[in-house]
């Protein structure tokens, strides 16, 4: 289960990869191929731990009038205007071996984590002649843990951010930017999971700690992408900045920032004979 969610986790991650090309341009319903990535990871936000992953994963774009799967996340479209768009979302956090990170060495285990709520992103500012476009997304997620076959609430988080796209951003090049900035929120039972100790799994070098909810931290994420022929090449970074979050004093914080980073290549092998405007 735990290496399932794994792979799931990563799927995520590398849905942040697939940049869409120029939208208003007739593409496929849906794309299937098969990639492989590379992946550089911390156990959790603020572990001084890291994991390589080296793993294949599905190459997958649907286009649907509900269900999208792109660059962003896999959603499901509720309303959409020129300028308004709101989705369902969803997102994962990794599952720990305590066992296996020092600093909850003899804590229990962290389990999978899923999110998923309603995201409504405003457009402010796009340029179609120049390809570029701003946007400000404004997630609310529901999380929950997952050892099966529990379910478990573990509370909620808000991450309000800014979204700048680029097409070729080297003339004649083909490469895209995706860069996106921004401020997280959680409630206290999510803090808690991640960043408490409870004073039974208190030791010298591990007081007892309880998180509080508020401000967690803030993320910077950029992704570079091309397509050559039949080929996907994507490569990205995501950092978290700790500083000043309600849980910087958690014993369990060894480091107040933190990089996720990755490269995958991917090829297309199928597509749908129908079309739709890609948007």
């Amino acid at each position: 289960m735990r290496i399932y969610f794994k792979w799931m986790f990563v799927f995520l991650c590398l849905s942040l990869l697939n940049s869409q090309n120029a939208r208003g341009e007739e593409k496929p319903l849906w794309e299937l191929g098969l990639g492989a990535a590379a992946l550089r990871m911390p156990d959790y936000r603020g572990s001084d731990e890291n994991r390589n992953y080296l793993l294949p994963y599905p190459y997958l774009i649907y286009r649907g009038d509900f269900l999208k799967i792109d660059k962003d996340t896999i959603s499901g479209r509720l309303f959409k205007t020129d300028r308004l768009l709101l989705d369902i979302s969803l997102f994962g956090n990794m599952p720990v071996d305590s066992s296996e990170n020092s600093a909850r060495s003899g804590m229990p285990d962290l389990d999978p984590t899923f999110q998923v709520g309603p995201s409504l992103k405003i457009k402010l500012l796009e340029e179609k002649q120049d390809e570029y476009k701003l946007t400000l997304a404004l997630p609310v997620r529901a999380v929950y843990a997952f050892d099966f076959p529990s379910l478990h609430h573990e509370g909620w988080v808000f991450s309000p951010r800014l979204e700048f796209e680029k097409a070729d951003i080297v003339p004649g090049s083909g490469l895209n930017l995706w860069a996106s900035a921004g401020l997280l929120f959680a409630t206290r039972p999510y803090h808690e999971y991640y960043y408490s100790v409870d004073p039974a799994y208190a030791a010298a070098n591990r007081p007892a700690y309880a998180a509080e909810g508020g401000y967690g931290g803030s993320v910077l994420t950029v992704g570079l992408n091309k397509q050559y022929k039949k080929f996907s090449f994507n490569l990205f970074a995501n950092m978290d900045f700790l500083h000043q979050a309600r849980f910087e004093d958690s014993p369990l914080v060894k480091d107040r920032s933190t990089v996720i980073y990755g490269i995958s290549v991917s090829r297309l092998f199928m597509k749908s004979k129908r079309t739709v405007v890609a948007d």
